[in-house]
């Protein structure tokens, strides 16, 4: 017979729900003021939550990065362990309570749900019905970063967080776009794009230099820059004829379709695809099962 000797167990002692509440918010925000608002507090009871933790743990959890506060390596893993159990114990209570969320509210980048999803909108409706909320995204950021939503859809190298399950449901691929008189001016070689001006959009701002170094093409000098908030908005300016543009070949098949835009160099691989993230909680959930067998149909094989 095994005895358990109780009084021998030291106990756990975890920090004040409150405070790690006020800490995770911060870090999601990088602002003391954002994470107030956020939970309805005065700045001041953020500030002395934060102080609670940092002395439960005798550490700093902030640095200051610019403008924001950045959590601290350590700090970050905290936050994300934090934000997976807090989803969990939500999803936890809405289930005993019988509650069970009718929609699903999806965060999609802007570019790949005008001219991907939205196209594929009717068809989407009649397999699943009512069932599913579409939000563009200028900024495409983590699931975890948006409390408010159920799901984001995610492309390029993604490596989920915990308690985050990342479902691929296509592959991609990606070069210069540019319109059909435009890229009549070029020669066979990339290089011919330096008398071009470069579209940018700040929403991926690396999205050039992936392409350089994946497809072993020398980096371009271009005669000229200009930049963009979001990829919906550089990808119109190269289908106006401003210049060209690096593309996700998913967010443009259409205007490739309709010749009014072309790949003068053609498209690389990005095996990375695109993933539909959610909480993993919420991935055995039916609504999700059937919109990711809808996302599988529709995307291209992997």
């Amino acid at each position: 017979m095994i005895h358990h000797d109780f009084a021998n167990v030291v106990p756990m002692r975890l920090p004040p729900l409150n405070a790690i509440r006020a800490f995770e918010a911060v870090c999601r925000h990088g602002s003391i003021l954002k994470a107030a608002e956020e939970l309805n507090v005065v700045r001041g009871a953020v500030r002395q939550q934060i102080d609670t933790l940092e002395d439960h743990f005798g550490r700093k959890l902030f640095t200051r990065d610019g403008r924001r506060l950045a959590p601290t390596p350590q700090a970050s893993a905290f936050a994300a362990a934090a934000s997976a159990a807090f989803d969990i114990l939500q999803r936890a209570a809405s289930e005993l309570e019988g509650v069970v969320p009718g929609r699903i509210r999806v965060g999609v980048p802007s570019a790949f749900a005008v001219w991907w999803l939205m196209p594929r909108a009717a068809d989407m409706q009649a397999c699943l019905g009512d069932t599913v909320d579409i939000v563009p995204m200028t900024t495409v950021e983590p699931l975890q970063m948006h409390p408010e939503l159920d799901a984001v859809i995610m492309g390029g190298e993604y490596r989920p967080a915990a308690g985050i399950t990342a479902l691929r449901f296509m592959a991609d691929e990606f070069g210069p776009v540019a319109t059909p008189s435009l890229a009549a001016t070029l020669s066979s070689e990339p290089a011919a794009m330096s008398a071009l001006t470069m579209l940018i959009s700040r929403s991926v701002p690396k999205l050039w230099d992936e392409w350089f170094a994946e497809s072993g093409t020398p980096a371009v000098v271009f005669s000229r820059a200009q930049e963009f908030e979001d990829l919906l908005l550089a990808l119109a300016a190269a289908r106006s004829g401003l210049g060209i543009a690096l593309a996700p070949r998913a967010s443009i098949e259409d205007d490739l379709q309709r010749g009014h835009l072309v790949a003068p160099y053609g498209f690389i691989s990005r095996p990375s695809g695109y993933s539909l993230c959610c909480r993993t909680p919420d991935a055995k959930r039916p609504a999700f099962a059937a919109l990711v067998s809808w996302l599988l149909r529709c995307g291209t094989p992997a």
